[in-house]
């Protein structure tokens, strides 16, 4: 049996206002991750969160903190953010030099290690950290605002990376754009892990519209 696909709604879509009650509502309308977009004007336009946000959310819900750095440089924040109660954090390959060493940090915390990848980043960039990372994020958006539209010149990306990763217990997601359309064709193209920003946030239902993003990937 196919193991169901992880849905990880991502809070830079949610009422800034009302954060920690949009939490509660995506955990009880049964997402597995919450994804968090931590941003830091400089290595992307868009200015977020940080550590004191997630420590303040960590009281509100059991489920995994998928926590992606788009900073550079993010290696001296990583205890931060570890500190803070996240489950899972994700640096950029583009952003940092040392991305061995900042890989081995995060296990070191009892982390699992992220590594994401911009759209025109190849897929061989991480090649050489495949032992030290539990997550690979494609980005299939240019990173920095919600609400962009899906590139699919990334689907050919996550094919590739699907190969390169075999049978290691590395988890494949993919963020940007994703809706019940564009989930199905990253999915057949070999990601596990679904981030959706607007597709959940953007009106209705949280459970129905995390509901739909299942059938429609699995």
């Amino acid at each position: 049996m196919t193991k169901m696909v992880k849905i990880a709604p991502s809070i830079l879509s949610a009422d800034f206002a009302r954060l920690g009650e949009e939490v509660r509502a995506v955990d009880a309308a049964g997402c597995d991750y919450i994804h968090v977009d931590v941003m830091d004007g400089h290595f992307v336009p868009n200015l977020t969160f940080g550590p004191p946000v997630i420590k303040c959310l960590r009281p509100v819900t059991k489920k995994p903190f998928d926590v992606h750095l788009m900073i550079n440089p993010a290696q001296p924040y990583l205890q931060d953010y570890a500190e803070a109660g996240a489950d899972i954090i994700t640096v950029h390959v583009e952003a940092d030099p040392h991305l061995d060493r900042s890989l081995q940090v995060i296990r070191s915390f009892g982390k699992k290690a992220g590594v994401s990848l911009n759209p025109g980043t190849p897929e061989s960039a991480v090649e050489h950290v495949l032992d030290k990372v539990d997550l690979i994020l494609v980005m299939s958006v240019n990173p920095g605002f919600g609400g962009q539209s899906f590139i699919p010149s990334q689907l050919k990306k996550i094919e590739r990376l699907r190969e390169m990763i075999g049978d290691r217990p590395i988890e494949l997601e993919v963020d940007g754009g994703i809706n019940a359309e564009t989930a199905a064709d990253v999915i057949a193209a070999g990601a596990k892990v679904l981030v959706a920003g607007n597709a959940v946030f953007g009106g209705g239902d949280y459970t129905d519209t995390i509901a739909a993003l299942r059938p429609a990937a699995n």
